[in-house]
């Protein structure tokens, strides 16, 4: 590997010489003024940048080197450019921080205090280019809205690129804020059906007396109010997708009318007796238990089997591993180009809070939380008090391997019971273990509340995230 680029911006060229002789694992370059140290910059990009403020034309002064340092920064914003100054200048040296360098140094220089910032800018530096990197590559996913290097958010864009090719309607589960709606629109633009119109519709967030209306349409003087003719969602999504956003809240008479139309693809407006044929394929979603909702009567079995061709569990965040700190660093790369703020990434308090909170409002709760950060933040790096997150005790995780593999078993066991929608059974044969061995993974993890017994003396439940599991007797 090539030795780090260290750039030097010093007039006086005792310096210089000291320098070059001081930092032998650097591949040094020298800039005795600022015409020197921008086409430097420009051609070279260096990680590490060290600054004298005292300059030419202005030696005894700062002027041209804070301009000098608002010009690399302007450039290279990534640079961490480390400034000198003389002793006694704390005040300047302040300055220098708030407009944008990484650290200070006073003169007379301590090599090895110097050394020190130089290889802390370094690894801060390739920390973030790794971030960059991982932010670009949205590749990793094969669906353009879908950022996840998760393997099994992975399958499930696999998935959805083979379902798309199909008619068939597409059932999507998950919590609020996974991405339900990306995935629906990726089965409409990688199908046959990408031409035509794609047309959403939240069915719980419309009043029970108008939802009608608005899927079906309804013809003039239909009811009060109704004074010219409307044409409802399904017939405008003639030839494209109707996507039927918290299907789990549409009342049971809607219900009714939804399943005839599924059976044969055939609409009738409120107020109206002409049958419209149209031709519309149907992906719904919903984060509530439709099977819970049939035991208690409230949808109908028929309809989930006409809704189910295919049903794909999406996982909320807190189940994808590392995608957290990979839609993060997306989400900051991109407020900062919306509004033209130049942060360069995450404190290590903040890295590990996001990775500790639970995530319940899932990646709309992180891009909401990351665009208050981008736009308040008053520091260069995102700390956790910006994302509104309490800082973890202890900063990183332990990278003790022992523990960090415990923390992987944990991961994956969360994972499992997310994907498996809390299933013991179902969650075992994806862990390739036996019921009583995944007892007692939960057990040495801790996911097993205690208190939580059934009089009969069956299993307990257990806790996953938020939701508490069913005993499960098998």
């Amino acid at each position: 590997m090539a030795n780090p680029k260290l750039l030097i911006v010093e007039d006086d060229d005792g310096l210089c010489s000291q320098y070059r002789w001081a930092f032998p694992a650097c591949s040094v370059l020298l800039a005795h003024a600022r015409p020197q140290a921008v086409a430097l910059v420009k051609r070279e990009s260096p990680p590490v940048a060290i600054m004298d403020l005292g300059l030419p034309p202005d030696p005894d002064g700062v002027s041209e080197g804070f301009a000098t340092l608002e010009e690399v920064l302007r450039i290279a914003p990534q640079t961490k450019v480390i400034v000198v100054t003389g002793n006694g200048e704390r005040k300047t040296a302040l300055r220098a921080i708030a407009s944008g360098a990484y650290d200070f140094c006073e003169k007379p220089i301590e090599i090895e205090v110097l050394r020190t910032i130089i290889e802390r800018g370094l690894n801060l530096h390739r920390l973030e280019e790794e971030n960059r990197r991982l932010a670009a590559a949205p590749g990793l996913s094969p669906i353009e809205r879908i950022i996840t290097g998760d393997p099994g958010m992975l399958k499930i864009c696999r998935d959805i690129e083979k379902i798309a090719t199909t008619n068939v309607p597409v059932l999507l589960l998950g919590e609020s804020g996974t991405g339900k709606e990306a995935l629906a629109r990726a089965v409409h633009d990688l199908g046959p059906r990408a031409k035509g119109p794609f047309i959403a519709i939240n069915c719980g967030a419309i009043p029970e007396n108008l939802l009608e209306s608005e899927l079906f349409g309804h013809e003039r003087g239909a009811f009060t109010g109704a004074v010219k003719q409307s044409i409802g969602k399904i017939e405008l999504a003639h030839t494209g997708t109707l996507f039927l956003d918290e299907v789990g809240d549409l009342p049971h008479p809607l219900q009714v009318k939804l399943l005839r139309f599924l059976q044969d693809q055939v609409v009738e407006r409120v107020g109206g007796r002409q049958k419209i044929q149209v031709d519309v394929r149907i992906v719904s979603a919903t984060n509530v238990n439709l099977e819970d909702k049939i035991s208690r009567g409230l949808f109908r079995g028929d309809l989930l089997y006409r809704m189910n061709a295919f049903t794909i569990r999406v996982p909320p965040l807190r189940a994808r591993g590392s995608d957290t700190i990979l839609l993060a660093n997306f989400f900051l790369n991109r407020f900062n180009q919306e509004f033209g703020r130049r942060l360069r990434g995450f404190t290590d308090e903040a890295n590990a809070a996001m990775i500790a909170h639970d995530w319940p409002g899932n990646v709309r709760e992180l891009e909401n939380r990351l665009k208050r950060a981008v736009v308040m933040s008053d520091h260069r790096m995102v700390d956790a008090a910006d994302l509104e997150l309490a800082a973890r005790e202890g900063g990183v995780p332990d990278l003790d391997l022992r523990t960090a593999r415990l923390r992987a078993e944990n991961d994956v066991i969360k994972a499992a019971l997310a994907r498996s929608n809390n299933t013991l059974s179902l969650a075992a044969r994806l862990l390739g273990v036996s019921r009583p061995t995944l007892y007692g993974l939960l057990e040495a993890h801790g996911l097993i509340n205690e208190a939580v017994r059934t009089m009969d003396g069956s299993r307990p439940a257990v806790i996953a995230g938020e939701t508490a599991l069913q005993n499960d007797r098998g």
